[in-house]
């Protein structure tokens, strides 16, 4: 893969793994505007590249909620605490993508790459969001979650594996919908997303290390330092967003999006 191409999608990565809008939605798109063949590419180099720029974000995101991970690791065994009520609830939301992530990649289903099924997802989904926001309300902490809510919000975890749906966006969704605070539904968001991508970026380097090319290895380290530094600016800038404005600026990037992406196929 040429390194321009690295450096594109790992910048895109970066900056939409986190936001509401579908990281791997746009990188599905990427690979076709770039002139690859989807269904050829999709689970085996494009892949390896798009879950290493996974890494990076991981890496952002485990940076810039060091603290918040490192009140659970100190209070880990401290079973009254509101830490280890978190780290319970972030268990039990992270089970549903596991199992799911598990059979996609062994099944590995051609349409998950498809740039329609991105559209569709990115249109619908962005409508749910501002529905979410707009008409929920927002008033519950992270502290008042109960594992009832921490299962919902880990079930609709599994529909952001079709490229479109968004990860963080539809978690986010699901805590808005159940009450919770645009900062506190982005803040469990984003602390969930630790176990997923830590989940696939395991599963892909397993692969990378059975191919035993060592070229693409040089293509990942470069993929994974774009896509971190380009993470964690993004995660700063959403979080003081939403202390004092909503998801409704995502969710119609989101519509309008998807329209341009229809609009480019069918028309």
């Amino acid at each position: 893969m040429p390194l321009y191409h690295i450096l594109i999608l790992a910048l895109i990565q970066g900056l939409t793994e986190f936001l509401p809008v579908s990281s791997s939605g746009h990188l599905v798109l990427t690979h076709s505007l770039l002139g690859q063949d989807n269904h050829d590419l999709c689970w085996e180099t494009n892949r390896m590249i798009d879950v290493a720029v996974h890494v990076g974000t991981l890496l952002s995101v485990l940076v810039y909620f060091w603290k918040d991970l490192w009140a659970m690791l100190i209070n880990i065994f401290n079973f009254k605490s509101n830490e280890f009520k978190l780290i319970t609830h972030l268990t039990i939301a992270s089970v549903p993508v596991i199992i799911a992530g598990f059979i996609i990649h062994k099944l590995e289903p051609s349409f998950l790459c498809m740039v329609e099924v991105m559209a569709w997802m990115t249109i619908i989904f962005g409508i749910v969001l501002w529905v979410a926001d707009r008409f929920f309300p927002a008033d519950k902490t992270l502290d008042q979650m109960n594992w009832f809510q921490a299962t919902l919000i880990g079930l609709s975890q599994s529909l952001a594996l079709v490229p479109g749906t968004s990860r963080s966006g539809i978690t986010m969704t699901s805590a808005r919908f159940l009450g919770f605070k645009r900062t506190e539904a982005a803040r469990f968001s984003l602390l969930l997303s630790i176990v997923a991508i830590g989940g696939a970026g395991a599963l892909s380097s397993l692969d990378l290390v059975q191919e035993g090319n060592m070229n693409l290895g040089t293509d990942v380290l470069v993929a994974i330092l774009l896509s971190f530094l380009a993470g964690w600016g993004a995660i700063a800038v959403m979080m003081r967003w939403l202390q004092k404005s909503s998801f409704t600026p995502f969710a119609i990037y989101r519509v309008i999006l998807g329209i341009i992406i229809l609009a480019v196929l069918y028309v």
